[in-house]
């Protein structure tokens, strides 16, 4: 079946000397994975790679064949250059690092078009806005919302308790600090319009572990991104 749809880059990876295998989401059909040819094979060829690049916003015409093999595309363009994401050292880290968490947090091989736009609204936004050093923990907090296990609200409650997502009025073996708690709290409040100056570095580096951590309690099989020691020194 011929498709034409808007796709989010999650991954590329070079498949023998020439080709890549690159996974996008999908507006229309939630994760794909797509082979691409001989795709260094020539100068020409080898100039569409940077539309391969971690969350590069597509325009595609492919053949789906939905059997659960490596699909193909017939047409690829870039449905919304980047302007700074990938000139910006702190943008193209945190665009590495999300793409990683995205690769081993969203398994839909289904239409999910909301959390389609979030992504595409969020990466414009990232593109086209200079103070970025919390977008990456207000992104992973709104994601968990799509995924099934955003923090159930409550402001009173002094703890958090990671393995149930809800706040505690005691402090049990898998809950958060009322420190951290606090820093969680304020998070779930942020958007990224007002996120820019939450954070001090030690506030965010403790943020990070805990989503994180709590990726890791709520997703079978979850992976911790290989570039997380690399977005620390970044914003260290």
């Amino acid at each position: 079946m011929l498709v034409k749809t808007k796709a989010i880059v999650i991954s590329s990876l070079r498949y023998q000397e020439k080709s890549l295998i690159v996974k996008c989401f999908t507006e229309s059909d939630g994760l794909k994975s797509y082979y691409v040819r001989d795709a260094f094979s020539s100068k020409k060829n080898a100039q569409k790679t940077v539309y391969f690049q971690p969350l590069s916003l597509l325009e595609i015409e492919a053949v789906h064949k939905n059997k659960g093999t490596l699909e193909y595309f017939k047409e690829v363009r870039l449905a919304h250059p980047y302007f700074s994401i990938n000139k910006d050292i702190v943008k193209t880290t945190i665009a590495i690092f999300l793409s990683e968490m995205l690769h081993h947090s969203i398994k839909e091989e289904e239409k999910n078009q909301n959390l389609y736009s979030f992504l595409e609204t969020a990466m414009l936004w990232l593109d086209s806005h200079d103070n970025a050093a919390n977008f990456h923990l207000v992104l992973l907090l709104e994601i968990t919302k799509f995924l099934g296990f955003y923090p159930e609200r409550n402001d009173m409650l002094p703890f958090f308790e990671m393995t149930e997502g809800v706040f505690s009025p005691y402090h049990g073996i898998s809950c958060l600090t009322e420190e951290e708690t606090a820093l969680l709290r304020t998070l779930m409040g942020l958007k990224f319009d007002n996120s820019g100056k939450a954070f001090h570095v030690t506030e965010r580096q403790a943020l990070l572990k805990i989503l994180l951590d709590y990726y890791a309690l709520h997703l079978e099989g979850f992976r911790r991104p290989n570039s997380v020691e690399v977005l620390r020194e970044v914003f260290s």
